[in-house]
């Protein structure tokens, strides 16, 4: 395989990682927003909110806990979890081709 070839695969990887670690910091400061009680009338707390409710939109519900911090935290912790995992799976593969 050529030197090129496997560059530009290292980019691919490297930019799917990245990618990843952002989605995965966002929902990360979600979370540490929500537990210290971030003013939600703020503009980046709220760009923050909605940022993090899109990424964790299939996850957001699915636990039903009684406690509210834990429904965040288990819910997007979740999101930010599968974000990781998949990314950097999807970046050690492209790394190896």
């Amino acid at each position: 395989m050529s030197p090129r070839y496997r560059n530009g695969a290292n980019q691919v990887g490297t930019i799917v990682a990245v990618v990843a670690d952002i989605m995965a910091l966002i929902l990360g400061l979600w979370i540490l927003m929500y537990l210290l009680d971030a003013n939600p009338g703020n503009s980046f707390v709220q760009f923050i909110h909605d940022a993090a409710r899109w990424l964790a939109g299939w996850s957001h519900d699915l636990f039903t806990f009684d406690e509210a911090w834990a429904r965040v935290v288990c819910g997007y912790g979740l999101a930010a979890v599968v974000y990781l995992f998949i990314g950097h799976a999807i970046a050690n593969r492209a790394h190896r081709h």
